[in-house]
């Protein structure tokens, strides 16, 4: 027993002899080297940052954005029939003195437009404007005579309908309700309002709308934790002012990191195989106030925020030794447990001999 349990402590100490040498020779996935040995950039390919900040390229929509519609002019191709939450403009040249009929009207979900309490409602939904004055007339006939209407619609209840939010869905599409389906994923703002006017056109005469993106979900960055036992990874929206203390802050800043050594991977261009790595000098932007390494933060950039060494040995080493400690406890309790038995024998003969 006690041969087993000096191997396991000697495979405990080869471990931790590994361990330190791992941690000495590092392992990360690119050779980080002496900035002294980076020449300067030209002005012009210096990466973006805090004072030298530029405009990202034209947002293109992807799901699962969300799109902000405002219709501007929806008018109804002719026949239009009245329907439900349409807005009439309604004027009598003759009326009761004290009631008269000008004003905005809304056919409500029944399809009756209510012109007060004394000339009542009339029946309106489906019907084309020509029908709708006549319908009123009709009505009004029974309180003034010779009653002259004039009806316009002011709007239609598909306006109101359509203004709302969209969420881009997983197919690249938007779903306008009662007006079909369109496609924007791809598209840049004025494309998607072409293509959505485009499809408002079958229902509408020469329809305008407004399009903005109210979230953008599409666009990301990422923070990286680095940790011995696993990373944690933050996926953040990127709206095109972000600089790697904005990231931070928006974290809670780095109380629970155990270092400051800070960089940002940034994809590189034409899906090169090369690395771009821009190391950010976390020190000199918070108490320095330097915007040098305050970097613009682009669409797909990974803020990377490394693990102190010493603890990061410390974890490893932990995670290590963790079943070498249980194989070590439960040899030791196999152990005593056999010890005990055998004490236990001789005191029981001890004790019958005594008799």
């Amino acid at each position: 027993m006690a041969s087993v349990e000096r191997n396991i402590r000697c495979i405990a100490i080869l471990g931790l002899v590994v361990c330190f040498l791992g941690t000495l020779t590092g392992c990360r996935p690119f050779d980080f080297y002496p900035r002294s040995l980076q020449a300067p950039l030209p002005p012009k390919y210096e990466p973006p940052n805090e004072i030298k900040m530029v405009s990202l390229p034209e947002y293109r929509i992807e799901p699962p954005d969300v799109l902000q519609l405002n219709a501007f002019k929806l008018v109804p191709k002719p026949p239009y029939r009245v329907d439900a939450y349409d807005v009439l403009s309604i004027k009598a040249s003759v009326a009761l003195p004290d009631y008269p009929i000008y004003d905005y009207y809304v056919v409500d979900e029944e399809g009756f437009v209510n012109l007060g309490p004394i000339y009542g409602k009339v029946q309106v939904r489906g019907l084309p404007l020509a029908e709708v004055e006549a319908a009123i007339v009709k009505k009004l006939r029974d309180i003034i005579q010779r009653p002259e209407i004039s009806v316009q619609l002011a709007r239609t209840g598909g306006t109101q309908q359509l203004d709302d939010i969209y969420l881009v869905q997983f197919d690249g599409g938007i779903n306008l309700k009662q007006y079909g389906k369109v496609h924007v994923a791809g598209k840049t703002l004025a494309e998607a309002r072409l293509a959505i006017e485009k499809q408002l056109s079958q229902f509408f005469d020469g329809p305008q709308v407004g399009v903005n993106v109210a979230g953008y979900n599409s666009a990301k960055y990422y923070i990286v934790f680095e940790g011995s036992l696993g990373e944690n990874v933050i996926s953040l929206p990127i709206t095109g002012k972000e600089t790697v203390l904005d990231a931070i802050g928006t974290v809670g800043g780095l109380e629970h990191a155990t270092s400051r050594e800070i960089w940002i991977s940034r994809p590189a261009p034409g899906d090169f195989g090369c690395e771009q790595i821009l190391p950010v000098d976390y020190a000199a932007i918070t108490r320095g106030a330097s915007a040098t390494t305050n970097y613009q933060l682009m669409p797909g950039d990974r803020l990377y925020v490394a693990e102190d060494g010493l603890v990061a040995m410390n974890n490893y080493v932990g995670k290590v030794i963790s079943p070498i400690n249980q194989l070590l406890g439960i040899s030791q309790l196999g152990y005593n447990v056999v010890g005990g038995y055998q004490t236990l024998g001789r005191n029981y003969n001890r004790q019958r001999r005594t008799y």
